[in-house]
């Protein structure tokens, strides 16, 4: 299957000069959402990725982490925006291009010496998924690798990561 005819580009959003990947249309379309959920699980296996927790950042990488967990045998993770989770949270404030941005996780939320897996569906820059490896850090778990759905290879994002397995199903 063809995922990218199943990504929408928008011009000029959210400012002039950027294409944004529209993944609603992905989501929209039954058998190109269990596409790509299946096939982010066969890379994972394919790369021999045992996990204990899927990492997915606030709010799409929810949409493909907890299925993609789900069919890994593993719990789930969410990492959130600031005020979001109610109990004590490790957080880390990071750069954007455009300001900065926080994060944040609880602090029980994962054991130490736990897999895990971070997922969002893209990668561009790299900072948000940076800044959640740092956090997982602050837990003391294991990141065994990265999964994104797309992957903007001229912005470079996988420069900032960790040196660990990085997969990506759709490159721009």
């Amino acid at each position: 299957m063809d995922l990218k005819s199943l990504i929408r580009d928008i011009p000029d959003f959210p400012k002039p000069g950027i294409v944004f990947r529209d993944i609603t249309t992905l989501l929209r379309d039954a058998k190109g959402l269990r596409y790509t959920i299946d096939l982010l699980k066969q890379r994972c296996v394919d790369a021999n990725l045992t996990v204990d927790y899927v990492v997915g950042m606030e709010s799409r990488g929810f949409i493909f982490g907890t299925p993609l967990a789900y069919e890994l045998g593993a719990g789930f993770i969410p990492v959130r925006k600031p005020g979001k989770l109610p109990s004590a949270v490790h957080s880390i404030e990071y750069q954007l291009e455009y300001g900065t941005d926080c994060l944040e996780i609880h602090q029980d939320a994962i054991q130490p010496d736990c897999k895990v897996l971070i997922v969002d569906d893209l990668i561009a820059t790299g900072g948000t998924a940076a800044a959640t490896a740092k956090l997982l850090q602050l837990c003391g778990c294991n990141l065994v690798g990265f999964g994104f759905i797309i992957e903007l290879r001229d912005l470079n994002g996988r420069a900032s990561l960790p040196n660990v397995p990085i997969i990506s199903l759709v490159e721009y």
